[in-house]
């Protein structure tokens, strides 16, 4: 063998030494003052055991109609804090902690589905409503929450009333691609997952929060610290890296035609996370729709502009009246 030959095969040995051995390498220091969700909660939080998944939300109001929230990724029930009491004054409200968020039970173990899982989430969903008590909602999904309400619709349209799509990542593929999937569960992917996830929400954060807003500048130290405080949940970085080896793509776009209770599609004009057009052509897709746009309003505008929010839903609750 040539010594050029010689020296190619020991740099690509010492490639994939680097790769295969590197990542085992590098330091994963323990989070710091990290305690069990239910340390977390609010005086108005509930917890409650469903599928084996102990799930926490809040509850206000009464009668009907019901209004369940799903928030978006990297939320909580904290998003909607400034809509729920108008919600309530209109029937009953339960907003909930989805798997890998908020308070809601995070297991790095389990026996049966993967509770991480799209679909699995589906059958949280409409556990959570069976465990309430609650024979039919008004599902109210923001960005990533609206596919899991989409989804439900579609699996039992006997349970949903209507739809209230916020800023819907519908046409947004979640989850890496297949091809990478696979090698999500290697032992340094694991490791190097867990430092992907803090940079993503530890240092980037804020600034994260301050994108999904038209005007950042409305963006104060109180709701910083409502999207910070999940990150003192334990194991809340292992349970996000197990939602992002779990996503797939919901395929829901080739189903929109299925969906036959009303749906009323919300997105600020500035939503620069998942853009007006998706939510226009989402609207348009689907058989019984109506578009709202906002005005001055980015990807939040249950947080941003609740009393713009709050008029949409009123009118879609009068277009549902018989």
């Amino acid at each position: 063998m040539s010594t050029r030959k010689r020296i190619a095969w020991g740099l690509l040995a010492s490639l994939g030494l680097a790769v295969g051995i590197g990542p085992l390498l590098v330091p994963i220091p323990p989070l710091a003052d990290t305690v069990p969700p239910q340390e977390l909660a609010d005086p108005d939080s509930r917890f409650v055991a469903v599928n084996g998944l102990k799930v926490h939300y809040k509850m206000a109001g009464q009668g009907e109609p019901v209004f369940v929230l799903l928030h978006g990724f990297g939320a909580s029930v904290f998003s909607w804090r400034k809509v729920m009491p108008e919600l309530a004054a209109l029937g009953t409200v339960v907003a909930y902690d989805r798997p890998a968020f908020g308070l809601t039970e995070r297991p790095l173990r389990w026996q049966g589905p993967n509770p991480y899982a799209f679909e699995t989430q589906v059958d949280l969903l409409i556990g959570l409503m069976d465990t309430l008590g609650v024979r039919r909602a008004i599902l109210v999904g923001h960005s990533a929450g609206a596919p899991v309400a989409f989804q439900a619709a579609l699996a039992h349209p006997e349970r949903v009333q209507a739809l209230v799509a916020v800023g819907p990542a519908i046409y947004v593929d979640g989850g890496p691609p297949a091809w990478l999937r696979p090698w999500l569960r290697l032992p340094q992917m694991q490791r190097l997952g867990l430092l992907i996830v803090r940079e993503l929400l530890i240092r980037r954060g804020d600034a994260l929060i301050r994108s999904a807003w038209h005007d950042p500048q409305r963006v104060d130290a109180e709701t910083l610290a409502g999207y910070r405080k999940p990150l003192r949940a334990e194991n809340w970085d292992r349970a996000l890296w197990e939602l992002v080896v779990a996503s797939r793509p919901s395929r829901l776009r080739d189903r929109l035609g299925e969906i036959s209770v009303p749906v009323l599609v919300i997105t600020g004009d500035d939503d620069r996370l998942v853009r007006p057009d998706q939510s226009r052509r989402l609207a348009q897709a689907l058989p019984y729709a109506r578009l709202v746009l906002l005005p001055a309003c980015g990807h939040l505008p249950q947080e941003e502009c609740p009393e713009a929010f709050m008029q949409a839903v009123r009118q879609h609750l009068d277009f549902l009246a018989p």
